[in-house]
């Protein structure tokens, strides 16, 4: 576990899979996912800060929700409610975001995004004044998951596009998994491969996946895993 300071308010947290973020406000903190295996990631948070700490999942994979029991209460969007209670979560109250809400944590104002398609109630998370988009899954340059169920790849397209509509109010992206950070450009790029897949275009080599049989989808940019057809 690493904890790397992107600038003097925001932190990543590294596991070497994936990686969560603390930011902080002038008022409290906000912790952005909890990993899969950590299950003290309140514990690291109030390692690097003072301020009162609230939760919020970009989804509800259980590689992002694994320190979630820390807390009494987290932001999800409530369309994440079954996948996250499906995985045998069933603790904590669900406070709902949706696109349009912002989230102030004091002088940083954080607008929340709804890019359903990895899963159905994924967001991004707009970091108004340091002009940064975390991206939870749906925006890297790794391997996304679109295969097994809640995963709609044609959702995930016009979303991305619905994304690129607030692309002049970011400069970088952070992403859960992969490079860090991943140039805006990505977006587009993702948006042609998955294009090209739903076509039948792209050509992708059967793997194995915890146990899955899928199709990999390798891009000079990023990966798709979709389910076989």
């Amino acid at each position: 576990m690493e904890i790397i300071k992107i600038n003097e308010s925001t932190y990543r947290i590294e596991d070497g899979f994936v990686r969560f973020f603390l930011l902080e406000g002038k008022e409290k903190a906000l912790l952005i996912d909890t990993e899969m295996t950590t299950g003290n990631a309140k514990e690291i948070a109030e390692s690097i800060t003072s301020l009162p700490i609230e939760l919020l999942n970009t989804h509800a994979d259980p590689d992002h929700v694994g320190g979630n029991k820390g807390f009494l209460r987290f932001y999800m969007n409530p369309s994440e409610e079954e996948n996250f209670r499906s995985h045998g979560n069933d603790y904590g109250t669900i406070v709902p975001v949706k696109e349009g809400d912002v989230i102030n944590l004091g002088d940083r104002p954080l607008k929340i995004i709804d890019i359903p398609g990895h899963t159905p109630g994924s967001i991004a998370i707009l970091d108004v004044n340091n002009r940064a988009l975390i991206g939870g899954d749906s925006v890297q340059d790794g391997d996304i998951f679109m295969f097994g169920p809640m995963r709609n790849i044609k959702d995930y397209i016009s979303n991305m596009e619905h994304l690129l509509g607030f692309e002049n109010d970011f400069d970088f992206i952070y992403p859960s998994h992969g490079s860090f950070p991943v140039q805006k450009d990505l977006i587009g790029k993702l948006i042609e491969g998955a294009k090209n897949i739903v076509a039948g275009k792209s050509a992708g080599n059967q793997i194995d996946m915890f146990g899955n049989k899928v199709m990999l989808y390798k891009f000079d940019f990023a990966g798709f895993l979709c389910d076989l057809k």
